[in-house]
């Protein structure tokens, strides 16, 4: 399962790196063509949609990894605090209250990009059909879920990663 695990956060990484590298040098290009005041300007009208689109995919891809290793918004005293005064496995419940909730949330994006790819809505300028917006959250939440499930199962220890990174 590790090995599993180790492939993944590679693949994860290398995609996040790649679209980030991508957007740039698309972006850079547009800009400068867009300064020159060449005709081509127009031929690229195309790369502000494309570009919009892949920082959806990076937001919505990076979310599994950032949980991991806890770069999500968290009251990590506020947490502790709970679990020591009242002995609950607070961990464990967010672990568990997190899973339910990516979860409902992947269900929800399939059903999403289910009833858009249904309507046949294309987008402006690359004419990709606008369902492939509606597959990055799917796609994201459900390596969110993942890493709950994980987390939860004791697999992972997103929380000593926090401790650790804070120090």
């Amino acid at each position: 399962m590790q090995r599993s695990l180790s492939i993944l956060r590679l693949v994860e990484r290398s995609l996040l790196v790649a679209l980030f590298l991508t957007m740039v040098g698309l972006y850079f290009t547009n800009v400068v063509v867009r300064a020159s005041g060449s005709s081509l300007a127009s031929d690229l009208a195309w790369i502000e949609e494309a570009v919009r689109l892949m920082n959806v995919y990076l937001v919505f891809l990076a979310m599994g990894l950032a949980l991991e290793y806890g770069r999500h918004v968290a009251v990590d005293t506020w947490r502790a605090g709970i679990a020591r005064k009242l002995g609950l496995p607070m961990g464990k419940i967010i672990d568990a209250l997190g899973l339910v909730f990516a979860l409902y949330l992947v269900w929800l994006g399939y059903k999403m990009t289910g009833f858009v790819f249904g309507t046949g809505q294309r987008s402006p300028t690359l004419g990709l059909p606008m369902g492939w917006l509606y597959v990055a959250p799917t796609i994201g939440f459900t390596l969110l879920a993942l890493r709950y499930l994980l987390s939860l199962t004791g697999m992972i220890d997103r929380y000593s990663q926090t401790e650790a990174s804070d120090a």
